[in-house]
């Protein structure tokens, strides 16, 4: 695991959305067609803005959504849907040649089995993730199956996970936020060939040190990021303060 530092949130969601773009650009030039993945929430909001402005062939890429919570309309604030419409997928100059999003109002099994079908059609070539304060890796909150092969599945929201969404303003009150959610699964974020993982602001500083510092473990399931052979960790000062 490679570990980059930024004064602000600014630089550092800048640099990652250009290091995954030159990750995309080598995969479009060899194979002239390219798939990536990305994940939301409120520590994504720079590197979306940088990655949406990138002079890329949209045409040919093929993007997936990382998770989305189980029974909420898209018409909601915290809706992973609409936050990917408004920020990213509606901005780009040209229309992707897919973008796979995961539906949280339709039967959740039916979904993960759809989804894991589509995935399973393709290579990932860069996975744009991030971390949460209990050190989750998607909504895979501690304790994380490091096991299943399942390319997507259903999963329980733990407390922390579920404090940190009420925290960021996504809901009026902690009863309000879903307690479970369709998630991207470890290892099916591990097959991606390159990883770029972008953690700002301090309250991540903890998860961060023991994600990278401590052992690879699935009560701290960002550690298993360690493994990985391509991954960049993109964090700004107040993140890295504690590594």
């Amino acid at each position: 695991m490679n570990i980059e530092t930024f004064t602000t949130k600014e630089e550092m969601g800048a640099a990652a959305a250009a290091h995954g773009v030159s990750k995309l650009r080598t995969v479009l030039e060899a194979k002239g067609s390219a798939s990536f993945i990305v994940a939301t929430g409120a520590s994504q909001f720079e590197m979306l803005d940088k990655l949406a402005e990138a002079d890329l062939p949209w045409n040919k890429l093929t993007g997936f959504h990382l998770d989305e919570y189980v029974g909420l309309s898209i018409n909601h604030e915290a809706s992973f849907r609409k936050y990917l419409w408004e920020r990213f997928v509606s901005r780009l100059p040209l229309p992707l040649a897919a973008f796979h999003f995961l539906d949280g109002e339709v039967d959740a099994d039916a979904e993960c089995r759809r989804a894991s079908e589509l995935i399973e059609q393709t290579s990932i070539d860069v996975a744009f993730v991030g971390i949460g304060e209990n050190g989750h890796l998607a909504f895979n909150d501690p304790p994380a199956d490091f096991d299943t092969e399942q390319p997507y599945l259903i999963v329980d929201l733990d407390e922390a996970c579920r404090q940190q969404q009420f925290g960021e303003g996504w809901f009026p009150d902690l009863d309000s936020v879903p307690r479970q959610a369709i998630s991207m699964s470890v290892r099916r974020i591990m097959k991606s060939d390159a990883i770029v993982c972008t953690v700002p602001d301090e309250r991540k500083a903890e998860a961060v040190k023991n994600a990278t510092q401590g052992p690879v473990t699935p009560g701290v399931p960002a550690s298993i990021l360690q493994e990985h052979p391509d991954c960049r960790l993109f964090l700004d000062a107040a993140a890295a303060s504690l590594t």
